[in-house]
């Protein structure tokens, strides 16, 4: 049986359009796994329209797959903390303005407030990381982040290292795992990966 059945986990995506095509399996595989995902959207995501997709058909996917209607606003998040708790909060993908933010407890957006309400009540928060400065000036954050009690990461590497010697992506595929693996309050391991393939 798996540990994420029965459990309400909160889903929030931020603006790295590029990887909601790696996300929306996973969603459907806590879903698969019997958790009640709660999708929540930063106001990125939902008013951009770019290559990848329409913000609005992003969302309208993400509420089939969940069954939950999206949570895109402050106000609608921030009862995650006091009156309709979650067992788990993910943010993947976490892009590096949204990892800034986070590291420095800058709340401006429903995702950023999911997660907050979810350290007020000592629940875990899963990142999945995918940022081209995550080496660079966004490091300290990293390290930050990777040091604060109940939060966890997926198992993460250099995604294009000779293009982009600065860039992180989370190894999506591993998500399922990293938040039983945070349910029980361990991170899982490695989470230093080989991201790069030839």
């Amino acid at each position: 049986m798996s540990s994420v059945k029965g459990k309400r986990i909160g889903f929030g995506l931020t603006g790295s359009h590029c990887t909601y095509d790696a996300v929306l399996p996973e969603i459907q595989r806590l879903v698969d796994h019997g958790a009640n995902v709660i999708p929540v959207v930063t106001f990125t995501l939902k008013n951009t329209t770019t290559r990848f997709g329409d913000g609005e058909d992003w969302i309208k996917k993400l509420e089939t797959v969940t069954g939950n209607k999206v949570i895109d606003s402050i106000v609608a998040a921030e009862p995650l903390g006091p009156k309709t708790p979650l067992d788990c909060m993910v943010i993947a993908p976490l892009t590096g303005a949204s990892m800034s933010k986070f590291a420095n407890a800058l709340t401006d957006s429903p995702v950023l407030m999911a997660a907050k309400a979810t350290l007020r009540n000592l629940s875990p928060v899963v990142l999945g990381i995918s940022t081209n400065d995550a080496l660079g000036l966004n490091g300290m954050n990293l390290m930050k982040l990777m040091a604060t009690k109940n939060i966890y990461f997926i198992p993460f590497g250099q995604d294009a290292p000779s293009k982009k010697p600065n860039s992180i992506v989370a190894r999506m595929d591993s998500l399922l795992a990293t938040v039983e693996a945070a349910l029980e309050g361990r991170q899982l391991q490695p989470v230093l990966v080989e991201r790069f393939r030839d």
